[in-house]
């Protein structure tokens, strides 16, 4: 008992102590500066949050309750690629931010529904695609505006980038305040989602959920399909990375939902920080972006319901909580932005690169002519049913024009 108490304090100490590092950030960032920089790039992201609006118009929404959804259109600078790192949110020491070095805030519109529909057609690329981004526990207003411009740039997504944030008071002490605020948040993202996919120039829309945002993203479209009888069709791609979701829930929210759902990918890692405290909090039942893809149950239940998860637990961040390694990794990005935003397989079943392999240099193997081009040195585990079922014989046929190569660097 003694251990297991010990156990625990150690734990949320460390992770106590991994997210003090933010406290330092100067408040106030959302003001916008008069200049740029050369060189630096552009993100204008559309937010719609549930948050109550701050009198401090640096800071602009609280992490307390609104009572209406607001919109608001953000436009953020990035620092020049020769002085920053990909995965990285560089936040300023001091105000003003310097856009050569810093993330720096250029705009801050408030608009009205029918404006954001006018942003929306405005901003959709030539894809017609847009990509909705629901932020995690202990993240405030700013947190997320610059998280998800930073994805957006790193990843290249084609996409048009809106934001759903919920009221977090971004704090560790309030985790069940935030759980009580996505249960607050779930009608007006279902709404925001439900208004996005009837505009008649979207033709595809994919969510992307983090941790906590991850329960408020299922259980929106959870709710969609039992008003509506589906989820919207063009909501194609739910991207979950590291879902702090009840695995039990997540396979009744799953039936509920239906058949007719969109395709579910799950980042996952067995050394999320995070993700072990929420599970000691939470009755102690596994959490999605915990699980170990590989055993079962959770093995055949993955495959039968046709969810792809990537086991990012061998990759390296600067995340000491190892929870943001989906938005921190060069590579992870650049898979967003290559194929899972895009709705695309993360393999390719013609090359059958699978559970075996374990890791794949992303982007640069896509046939069977350049499959000696693999890194297996990129610790990233792909686990697709759709290559695990013919897996065996995809092995052979690559290893045998590879000369045995290929089994060899998976350990056949």
């Amino acid at each position: 008992m003694i251990c297991a108490s010990s156990s625990r304090i150690a734990l949320f100490t460390a992770v106590c102590l991994a997210i003090s590092s933010c406290a330092g950030r100067p408040e106030g960032v959302l003001t916008p500066v008069a200049e740029t920089a050369p060189k630096a790039s552009q993100v204008d992201v559309l937010v719609a949050t549930t948050r109550k609006a701050s009198p401090n118009p640096g800071i602009l929404f609280s992490g307390e309750r609104g009572k209406e959804p607001q919109i608001t259109e953000i436009k953020v600078s990035i620092p020049p690629d020769a002085n920053r790192e990909i995965g990285q949110v560089q936040w300023p020491s001091r105000l003003p931010a310097n856009p050569a070095k810093d993330f720096a805030t250029l705009a801050v519109t408030d608009l009205t529904p029918q404006q954001a529909r006018s942003w929306l057609r405005a901003n959709l690329p030539k894809s017609k695609r847009v990509l909705v981004f629901v932020h995690g526990f202990n993240n405030r207003y700013e947190d997320a505006v610059y998280r998800f411009a930073q994805i957006v740039h790193d990843s290249g997504a084609d996409v048009a980038p809106i934001l759903f944030t919920w009221p977090s008071r971004g704090s560790i002490f309030a985790y069940n305040y935030d759980k009580e605020s996505t249960n607050y948040s779930r009608d007006a993202l279902e709404t925001t989602l439900r208004s996005i996919a009837r505009d008649p120039d979207v033709s595809e829309i994919t969510i992307m959920a983090h941790s906590m945002g991850s329960w408020l993203t299922v259980e929106a479209l959870r709710q969609m399909a039992i008003r509506d009888g589906r989820v919207a069709p063009k909501i194609q791609n739910v991207i979950l990375a590291s879902p702090d979701l009840d695995v039990d829930v997540f396979g009744r929210q799953l039936d509920e939902i239906g058949k007719k759902r969109p395709k579910f990918t799950l980042f996952v890692s067995q050394d999320d920080r995070a993700l072990a405290l929420s599970k000691r909090i939470s009755g102690n039942v596994d959490r999605l972006g915990q699980i170990d893809p590989r055993q079962e149950p959770y093995r055949s239940e993955l495959e039968k319901a046709g969810i792809t998860v990537l086991d990012l637990t061998a990759l390296q961040s600067g995340d000491r909580l190892n929870h943001g390694k989906f938005a921190e990794s060069p590579y992870v990005v650049k898979l967003l932005g290559n194929r899972l935003i895009a709705g695309q397989t993360v393999t390719d079943s013609n090359v059958g690169l699978g559970e075996s392999l374990g890791a794949v240099a992303l982007g640069t193997a896509q046939t069977v002519g350049n499959a000696a081009s693999l890194a297996v040195s990129t610790p990233i585990a792909i686990f697709d049913p759709n290559t695990r079922r013919s897996y065996s014989d995809q092995v052979g046929r690559v290893g045998q024009s590879l000369g045995g190569t290929l089994q060899s660097a998976v350990g056949q």
